[in-house]
């Protein structure tokens, strides 16, 4: 039998954080002078926050709603209460047994027990939807999306509608781009084909099937538990966050791929070719840069998270100036670019263009040779 320290030990684990912390992503984290504050402003208890190269997220007072996570353009922060392969993977399942409907539902609607378990996935908040899972079911062939709430007006929590709304509009933007007519729904009530039809499946378990299924939850939870000392042994040897953040030898601090950008990219481009020549949308930018201005610090390119941004090692004809290379699929908006600039000649726009969004090729941005400083001695010459 466990002791009381094992299971104390146990149930800490399983109550971990709802969100895991990234901090090496945040570009607060990367940069003190960054004007991102996306993650607090969504956040509708001020559980998350960042500030002095600090990314700090608050258990107790953060309610798992997801909506940090969503608006998080670096993806620093992650959800792990559902996982997205989880909800992937419920959702998938919800959709055969609808007949081709996806539906998710929030907590809220969820316990009123009107809807079939087996036929949506559910999600704490509807802020914790996003569009890569939104998109990948349309590029999968799934026709209708319907996210239900539990009447939002009158949720304690309705200050993340906005962000919510945010997420619809964007994904059948996207979806409109490339000529799709497949759109996301938002409903306060479950769909005919998501509904419950006989309330006794939702009655608790026997005793007997209690006691079957405690012995199922105990050994999870030793893994769980075990899964969690190895990763306190890992931690204890891993590289800390200066260490992380250490510039490599090209001159930048490291670089990562946003993974759901990515998965985002895949599906719209599966929906066929484009059909708008561009869209305003939250999840990629467009650089513009004042040549005439610029003194080519590289400031930029030493920030930029992603690496949508670097400078590039093709040298112009004529031998005058040097070049920038670009790239809009790349480029998540988090802004660290134009907060860096040290002649704040730099400007980051949301409206893209979708053949450069699909392009393999970078823009090439053309910068002059910055001016030569006048000598030491030169200043003494009369």
């Amino acid at each position: 039998m466990p002791n009381l320290v094992d299971i104390v030990e146990v149930a800490e684990a399983l109550e971990s954080k709802a969100v895991y912390l990234a901090s090496d992503r945040c570009v607060a984290v990367r940069n003190r002078h960054s004007s991102c504050a996306k993650c607090a402003d969504a956040c509708p208890t001020g559980a998350v926050f960042a500030a002095d190269n600090v990314l700090s997220l608050d258990a107790e007072t953060c309610v798992a709603c997801g909506a940090c996570t969503t608006a998080c353009p670096t993806e620093a922060l992650i959800p792990l209460r559902p996982l997205d392969e989880d909800l992937a993977s419920a959702v998938v399942a919800g959709v055969a047994n609808t007949g081709g409907t996806a539906v998710f539902a929030c907590a809220r609607i969820a316990s009123k027990h009107v809807g079939d378990p087996t036929k949506y996935a559910e999600v704490p908040c509807l802020a914790r939807m996003e569009e890569s899972v939104l998109l990948g079911l349309a590029a999968r062939g799934v026709r209708d999306i319907v996210l239900v709430d539990g009447t939002c007006a009158t949720c304690r929590f309705r200050g993340n509608v906005p962000g919510i709304d945010a997420v619809v509009a964007s994904a059948n933007d996207l979806m409109a781009a490339q000529g799709s007519d497949i759109r996301v729904t938002r409903a306060s009530a479950f769909p005919e084909e998501a509904l419950l039809e006989d309330k006794r499946k939702l009655l608790g378990e026997s005793r007997r099937g209690f006691f079957t299924s405690a012995r199922s939850r105990a050994k999870d939870a030793a893994g769980t538990a075990a899964e969690v000392m190895v990763f306190k042994n890992d931690a204890a040897g891993a590289p800390s966050l200066r260490e992380r953040l250490r510039m490599s030898d090209a001159g930048t601090l490291p670089q990562f791929n946003p993974e759901r950008r990515m998965r985002v990219l895949d599906a719209i481009d599966s929906l066929g070719a484009s059909v708008a020549p561009e869209i305003d949308t939250r999840l990629f930018g467009s650089v513009r840069i004042d040549a005439q201005r610029c003194s080519v610090c590289g400031m930029c390119t030493v920030f930029c998270p992603t690496g949508a941004l670097v400078k590039s090692e093709v040298v112009p004809e004529d031998g005058v100036g040097s070049y920038l290379e670009f790239s809009v699929a790349d480029c998540v908006q988090c802004n660290l670019c134009a907060d860096a600039c040290l002649k704040k000649c730099l400007e980051v726009d949301s409206v893209v263009s979708t053949a450069e969004l699909f392009d393999f090729e970078p823009r090439m941005i053309h910068l002059p040779d910055p001016p030569k400083r006048a000598g030491i001695l030169s200043s003494l010459k009369r």
